[in-house]
């Protein structure tokens, strides 16, 4: 793939769409080495101003994707082409999809207990004849992680769907990605959740007109502090481009 890909806030982002990224992952699949693909939305971006090592991994990730409409805007912004946006949850179900036809094998490693056996039952449910080799979930400590590392590795997957939260999802990867051995690793952050349904999405009415952050907000009051991220993300943006 000939990348093209513009700034935000020095975060380096892939101008591509939803099928461009399906397509370039299953390159990645096909190709004899790994490859990390990572989702960032404006929060993620804010993270990444502080936090050195994080930024460092988006921008040197194989496949970095607008998971946000406020990454979209920051585009547009400043000028730059970006089609549309690419939600991490979507991606992972155009490739549940295409893994069920295409046999693809997937590992699903992340959430709570409970929560990842149901994510990949909904998965089998979904899309029949995807091929998940294995779950494990996200509660475990350095001294689990050989044993974790030794289950994925056996069971040969083609795609490692990890779901940590940000950023150690994305550090976790950034680690182990090579010893694993995966053609493709992806940090999908609270995608279980949503396929376990035990966190809802908004209406597609809301996610067309760019307001899914105020559903969050009123389905997750919790998330207020984490969510002063987008009104700081905007005035960097506009600060960053008067200068």
């Amino acid at each position: 793939m000939v990348r093209s890909r513009v700034a935000v806030l020095d975060v380096k982002i892939d101008v591509v769409t939803m099928e461009e990224a399906v397509r370039t992952v299953e390159q990645f699949i096909n190709q004899p080495k790994t490859h990390l693909v990572v989702t960032p939305n404006a929060e993620i971006i804010m993270m990444a101003q502080t936090d050195k090592h994080l930024a460092q991994i988006i921008n040197n990730a194989d496949l970095v994707v607008p998971d946000g409409a406020g990454v979209v805007w920051a585009a547009h912004f400043n000028g730059d082409a970006m089609p549309e946006r690419v939600a991490g949850y979507d991606l992972v179900q155009n490739l549940l999809a295409k893994a069920s036809t295409k046999k693809y094998r997937i590992y699903m490693l992340g959430g709570a207990p409970g929560i990842v056996e149901q994510a990949k039952n909904t998965a089998e449910k979904r899309y029949p004849g995807v091929q998940i080799v294995g779950t494990r979930h996200g509660f475990f400590t350095k001294n689990d992680e050989s044993e974790i590392i030794k289950n994925i590795k056996s069971s040969h997957p083609d795609v490692l769907l990890v779901a940590l939260g940000v950023p150690r999802q994305e550090k976790w990867l950034s680690e182990f990605i090579e010893e694993i051995g995966v053609p493709v690793g992806i940090g999908v952050g609270g995608t279980f959740d949503v396929m376990a349904g035990v966190v809802k999405r908004a209406p597609v009415w809301m996610q067309n007109a760019k307001i899914e952050w105020l559903y969050r907000l009123l389905s997750e009051p919790k998330r207020a502090i984490r969510m002063l991220a987008l009104p700081k993300f905007v005035m960097q943006v506009i600060a960053r481009k008067k200068k």
